[in-house]
């Protein structure tokens, strides 16, 4: 029996995964959880074989609690997500991620892919694989960069200026570019796009 741990922060998604998943005669989920928080908390009180995370959980992200997770537990870790990007997919690997599967997968699929890696064997979905060979190349400066990466501590200006040492208004300058370049409404935006392309 393949014991899971299904977080994702969608209730009815969440629960309706858990329950197509029960009806496999090898697979249990051992745990839910609405957060990624919650999410390595069950891990380690459950210890499952496999946690399948949403990508795009509270209060971190499901990439954060699959490093957690995979720090100190042997469990695999599939991550599901809406949008997929190539960083993502590449600091997802690079944390030992074993699948990573859209949310459009079908439950049977995903059950298979979960089999496939209690095997130990790996599963990424070929759109997301194709889609991380033609990534496009980072348009923004080293230092739009660099002010991006500390903003997304939810740091304030001032902050990041101590951070980075620079001014205030230079940091604000930075930002806007930045935020200009990726078509981004904010700078926690700017900075949401860039980790997700990889460039942070």
């Amino acid at each position: 029996m393949i014991r899971l741990l299904i977080a994702d922060d969608e209730d009815l998604l969440r629960g309706a995964l858990a329950a197509l998943l029960e009806l496999e005669d090898d697979l249990t989920v051992a745990a839910e959880a609405a957060t990624s928080t919650d999410a390595v908390r069950l891990a380690r009180e459950h210890r499952p074989d496999i946690a399948v995370l949403d990508l795009e959980m509270p209060p971190a992200d499901g990439l954060h609690a699959a490093e957690q997770i995979r720090a100190e537990l042997p469990t695999q870790i599939i991550l599901v997500t809406r949008h997929a990007r190539p960083g993502v997919l590449r600091r997802a690997l690079a944390a030992g991620v074993r699948g990573f599967v859209p949310k459009t997968t079908p439950a049977t699929r995903l059950a298979e892919i979960v089999r496939d890696v209690a095997a130990g064997r790996r599963y990424v979905d070929p759109d997301i694989a194709a889609s991380a060979l033609t990534e496009n190349d980072c348009p923004l400066t080293g230092r739009e960069l660099e002010v991006l990466r500390a903003s997304r501590t939810g740091a304030s200006v001032n902050e990041i200026a101590a951070e980075v040492h620079l001014a205030p208004g230079t940091v604000r300058n930075y930002l806007s570019s930045a935020m200009a370049k990726l078509g981004a409404s904010s700078r926690h935006a700017a900075a949401h796009r860039a980790w997700e392309e990889g460039w942070i």
